[in-house]
C-alpha cells in the first residue's frame, strides 16, 4: 500500500516512476485471492480511521487529498460494533468514542478518570514525528491505568493490529492505533480490499506512472554509498536517481547485501484461518463486526512456544459491516491467533497439513460460539506463517515487519528511502500515508 501511494504521489508531481512487485496482485499483506470459485481477502479484517468526509484533518481525508481520491469513491461500509472479550468483563466499541467510555464506565467505575486523561494525552502527543525517540507504551499507559485487566484490554486490539514488539509497543505507534480504532473505528470498502488496490492502480496509470507485476528485486545497487538502481530477479539491471522501498526495513537491508543487525528481523507471526458458513452470521446471533479475546487470566502478545496458540486472538465477521442490503449468500468468520513461524518451517508436508487442520478446528472450539458455527461450515482455507513469508517476503514470517522502525525513512545509503510498516506508520491508512510522507519529505523539494 505504502509503495502504491508513494508511486500515486510522485506521478502528480510529473516523476518519472516505475513500481516493482514480486507477486501477481499488489497490496501485500492486505491482498485478495480467488480460489474454488470464491473471492477472499487477506490481510484486511477492516480499514481503520473511518470518518465522516467532513472531517478534513483526519488521516483518511488527508492522504485522500494528497493522492485525489474522491471520498466517496472509496464506498466506505462502516462497522455495526466491535468487543474485547476478556474471561471476566468484556468491553464493545463502534465508531463513536462514547460506546467505549461508557462500557468502561460500567465495567471498571474506578478507572474512568485516568482513563479519560490517557484520551488527551494520545490526543495531544505528536505521533507522526519522524524524529520520536522509542518510549514503551506500557510504562505510559501503567501510569494512568492502575487495573491491569484493564490495560489488557485496552492493548489487545491495539497489538494484533499493529505491533512488531512482544507485550509492548511504542508509544508513537500505540498513539496511532489507539486513535485509529477508538476514537475513529473500522469500515471496509464494499466489495472490499480488491476495490482499493483497483483504485491506487489507476491512479498510478493515470499519472503515468508505470507498474509491472512479477517482477521481483534481488539487489539494490549502489556506487560511492548512493543507491543507483536495482538489478531484478530475472537479471535485467534497472537505473534510478532514488529507490523507495516498502519491503522492509531488513529485507531492504539485504538487498543492499548488508549484515542485518540483531533485534531487526520480526518475530511474530500469525496463523489464519477462513470459513464459510451455509448462513449470514447474522442469523445465528453474531452480530459483532471483530471480537478481539483472551481466554487467559493474564494476555500475552508473544511469540508462540507451540506452532500456534488459540488463547487469544482475533475474529472477524465481514458480513456484520452495516451494509444496507445482502451482501452475502453465505457467512464469512475469519480467525486469527499468534505463531511461531520457526516450528512451522520444520515441518514435512505432512505434519504441515495435518496442523493446518488442527489449528482450524481449534480456533473454532475457543470462539465462544463453536456450537453455532461448527456444524455450518461449507469451506475453509488457512494461511501461516509461511504463507505470510512466500507473500510479503518478511524474514520471519513477521506480520508487521521488524521491531526496530526506522522513522526518518532514511539509510545510510544516499538516495535509498524506507516507507510502508518498517517506516512506522500502520493500518492500511498509515501504510498509505508513509508512502505519501516519504515522498514529500525527501522526493518533492
Amino acid at each position: 500500500m505504502s509503495g502504491l501511494a508513494a508511486g500515486i504521489r510522485l506521478a502528480h508531481y510529473g516523476k518519472k516512476v516505475l513500481v516493482l512487485e514480486k507477486h501477481a496482485i499488489p497490496g501485500g499483506l492486505n491482498s485478495h485471492f480467488s480460489k474454488d470459485g470464491r473471492r477472499f481477502d487477506v490481510g484486511l479484517h477492516a480499514m481503520t480511521n473511518f470518518v465522516e468526509r467532513k472531517q478534513r484533518s483526519a488521516p483518511l481525508t488527508k492522504l485522500l487529498r494528497q493522492l485525489r481520491i474522491p471520498y466517496d469513491e472509496l464506498d466506505l461500509v462502516e462497522q455495526s460494533y466491535s468487543a474485547i472479550d476478556f474471561p471476566e468483563n468484556k468491553i464493545c466499541f463502534g465508531n463513536s468514542f462514547t460506546m467505549m467510555s461508557d462500557e468502561i464506565a460500567r465495567e471498571f467505575p474506578s478507572e474512568v478518570d485516568g482513563f479519560m486523561k490517557l484520551v488527551e494525552h494520545v490526543k495531544t502527543y505528536d505521533d507522526v514525528s519522524l524524529d520520536a525517540k522509542y518510549i514503551s507504551a506500557q510504562e505510559v499507559v501503567a501510569s494512568f491505568i492502575q487495573s491491569k485487566v484493564l490495560r489488557d484490554m485496552i492493548f489487545c486490539p491495539v497489538m494484533y493490529y499493529g505491533s512488531a514488539v512482544e507485550d509492548d509497543m511504542d508509544f508513537s505507534q500505540f498513539c496511532i492505533m489507539f486513535k485509529s480504532l477508538y476514537l475513529e473505528g473500522f469500515c471496509r470498502p464494499r466489495t472490499g480490499v480488491r476495490h482499493l488496490l483497483r483504485i491506487l492502480r489507476k491512479k498510478l496509470l493515470e499519472n503515468g506512472a508505470e507498474v509491472r507485476m512479477k517482477t521481483g528485486v534481488k539487489e539494490i545497487l549502489r556506487h560511492n554509498n548512493k543507491a543507483i538502481g536495482v538489478q531484478l530477479e530475472n537479471g535485467e539491471t534497472i537505473h534510478a536517481q532514488n529507490v523507495l522501498s516498502s519491503a522492509g526495513y531488513g529485507e531492504t537491508l539485504e538487498m543492499l547485501n548488508d549484515e542485518v543487525p540483531a533485534g531487526v528481523a520480526g518475530e511474530l507471526s500469525f496463523v489464519e484461518s477462513i470459513l464459510v458458513l451455509d448462513t449470514p452470521v447474522k442469523d445465528l446471533g453474531l452480530d459483532e463486526t471483530i471480537i478481539f479475546f483472551n481466554r487467559e487470566e493474564e494476555f500475552h502478545y508473544r511469540k508462540t512456544t507451540s506452532p500456534y496458540s488459540c488463547k487469544s486472538g482475533v475474529i472477524c465477521m465481514p458480513g456484520n459491516f452495516n451494509y444496507d442490503d445482502e451482501v452475502e449468500r453465505e457467512g464469512l468468520v475469519r480467525f486469527t491467533s499468534l505463531a511461531n513461524y520457526y516450528l512451522w518451517k520444520e515441518m514435512d508436508e505432512t505434519t504441515y497439513r495435518r496442523t493446518k487442520e488442527e489449528f482450524v478446528k481449534e480456533q473454532i472450539n475457543t470462539s465462544g460460539f463453536g456450537d453455532k458455527i461448527r456444524d455450518r461450515v461449507v469451506y475453509t482455507d488457512a494461511f501461516t506463517p509461511l504463507t505470510v513469508k512466500k507473500f510479503t517476503s518478511h524474514i520471519n514470517g513477521a506480520i508487521y515487519g521488524s521491531p526496530i522502525k526506522v522513522k526518518s525513512g532514511a539509510f545510510d545509503t544516499e538516495n535509498l528511502y524506507l516507507c510502508g510498516t518498517d517506516q512506522g506508520f500502520l493500518g492500511i491508512v498509515g501504510a498509505l500515508l508513509s508512502g505519501i510522507s516519504i515522498s514529500n519529505k525527501y522526493l518533492l523539494l
